[in-house]
């Protein structure tokens, strides 16, 4: 006779949790780095038939045109490159940190956030330095900030896998503003893209949280439409304000 049934009962082992992220394309990144190729192919174009990079010459960043009303010129530079290699490192970084990055951020909150790190940048540079600037690195930048605000945020739900991510992107971070240091690149700029993406990302970025019932988990976002208003506003105002006390005379 058997005697199974005198044998101890062994649970079935727990379920795996299985999340879903609700994740988006990364079209806008694609966008960008394809309307900015364009650009520098009209640069090119430029340069060739009239011997002038003109596109340069009215979007770049300089000091005394601001000062005398060319206020595009805060969003136009980072549309601008100055060389194949400069456009060719700048697009390959916006491809692989931008990528993931939209995915998380949604097209809107992403491109809201890119030329929010433009725009801080080039404020920056303007009250810093007096050199003539363009490039994409001021929103890359912002990337960067964002990045790292991101998963400092929301370390508990990624766990040792936040902490690794966060020393990554602060080394990076880290290593191109020393590389920044070196002569003919706007560094000033740099640093006000990433504080650009930092405050921004701090009061609008995915605050992400577990929803739903164990074993079957979604995550779910936080943040709202408000959120990203105030972030978007801060960074406006606070940028905005210094940019136009010196262009007022406020500030030397």
């Amino acid at each position: 006779m058997s005697d199974s049934f005198n044998q101890p009962y062994a649970p079935p082992p727990p379920a795996s949790p299985t999340i879903e992220e609700n994740l988006v394309s990364p079209t806008a990144t694609y966008f960008l780095t394809g309307f900015t190729i364009l650009i520098y192919l009209g640069q090119m174009a430029s340069q060739a038939l009239t011997g002038n990079d003109l596109l340069a010459v009215w979007g770049m960043k300089n000091n005394l045109a601001i000062i005398a009303g060319e206020y595009w010129r805060f969003i136009t530079p980072m549309f601008l490159h100055g060389s194949l290699l400069h456009i060719g490192f700048n697009m390959y970084a916006l491809v692989v940190i931008g990528s993931g990055l939209e995915r998380r951020f949604g097209h809107e909150r992403y491109l809201l956030l890119y030329f929010l790190g433009g725009f801080a940048g080039n404020v920056f540079s303007f009250l810093f330095s007096p050199a003539y600037s363009l490039g994409a690195s001021t929103s890359i930048f912002g990337l960067l900030g964002a990045e790292m605000v991101f998963f400092y945020q929301n370390r508990e739900l990624f766990g040792k896998g936040a902490r690794r991510a966060l020393q990554n992107v602060i080394m990076v971070a880290g290593i191109n503003l020393v590389i920044g240091l070196s002569p003919g690149i706007d560094n000033w700029g740099h640093l006000g893209g990433l504080m650009g993406g930092l405050i921004f990302s701090w009061f609008a970025g995915p605050l992400l949280r577990l929803s739903g019932n164990y074993p079957s988990l979604k995550v779910v976002d936080q943040r709202t439409s408000r959120d990203q208003f105030l972030g978007a506003g801060l960074v406006l105002i606070s940028f905005g304000f210094f940019a136009l006390a010196k262009i007022i005379g406020l500030l030397p």
